[in-house]
C-alpha cells in the first residue's frame, strides 16, 4: 500500500521535515567508507563522484556494494521515519529532502553524488512497487548495455509513470521533480553516451 496522503498543518512542517530528510541524505558513506578503508578520498578518482558507482573503481566491489545500500536506506528512513512521526505529505518532503541532501550535502561543499540509490530509497518508501520497477529496468538496461548511467537514467522515468498510474498522484509529481534533478546531475552523462565515450559499468576510467 502506499503511503497515505495527509494535507499537513502549516509550510513551517514541511520545512521541518525537508531538512530532516536533508541532514539524513546528506551523511556521504560512500566518501565515510573508502577513507575508513585506507582507499583515500573516492572524490579524486574516477568521476569524483560519491556514489557507488565512483567507488567501485577503487575496486572495491563490497564498499561499492554497501554504500548503494546505505545511500539508498538513507532515503527509504527519511520517508518511513517522518511517516511514523508525522504523516504521509510530511514523509514526502522528508524523501525529497534527503535526495537533495545527497546531491547536495553542506558538509562537502554541496557537491555530492547523484542520487540514483538515494531516488531508488525515496520511491521504495513511497510506494514499493514502484522501488522494485526501478530495480527490474535498472538491472535488464544495465545487463543490456553496461551503462550505469544510461539505466539510471531509464529506470529514473519509469517510477514515476508507475506512481502516477497505481498510486498517489502526488507522490507520482514528488518522484517526476526529483527524476527531473537526477537528469540534470547527469548532463555529463547523457553528452558522453551521445559520444560513445562513457564508461561502462567496472571500468576504472
Amino acid at each position: 500500500m502506499p503511503l497515505p496522503v495527509i494535507v499537513p498543518e502549516s509550510a513551517t512542517a514541511i520545512l521541518l521535515a525537508a531538512l530532516f530528510g536533508y541532514v539524513l541524505g546528506s551523511i556521504p558513506f560512500g566518501l565515510l567508507l573508502t577513507k575508513l578503508a585506507g582507499l583515500g578520498d573516492v572524490r579524486k578518482i574516477g568521476s569524483g563522484n560519491i556514489g557507488a558507482t565512483n567507488v567501485l573503481r577503487t575496486g572495491r566491489k563490497d564498499l561499492a556494494f554497501l554504500t548503494f545500500l546505505l545511500d539508498m536506506l538513507k532515503g527509504t528512513a527519511a520517508v518511513l521515519l517522518a511517516n511514523a512521526a508525522w504523516n504521509g505529505t510530511l514523509a514526502g518532503a522528508a524523501g525529497a529532502g534527503a535526495f537533495l541532501g545527497h546531491i547536495f550535502p553542506i558538509w562537502l561543499g554541496f557537491r555530492g553524488g547523484k542520487g540514483v540509490a538515494t531516488f531508488l530509497g525515496v520511491t521504495l518508501g513511497l510506494y514499493w512497487p514502484a522501488g522494485i520497477a526501478f530495480m527490474v529496468v535498472w538491472l535488464g538496461m544495465a545487463f543490456a548495455f553496461r551503462f550505469s548511467s544510461l539505466a539510471a537514467l531509464t529506470a529514473s522515468v519509469v517510477a514515476p509513470i508507475v506512481v502516477l498510474l497505481f498510486s498517489e498522484t502526488l507522490w507520482g509529481l514528488v518522484l517526476a521533480a526529483l527524476a527531473a534533478i537526477l537528469w540534470y546531475r547527469h548532463a555529463g552523462n547523457i553528452r558522453r553516451l551521445l559520444s560513445g565515450e562513457e564508461s561502462r559499468i567496472g571500468s576504472r576510467a
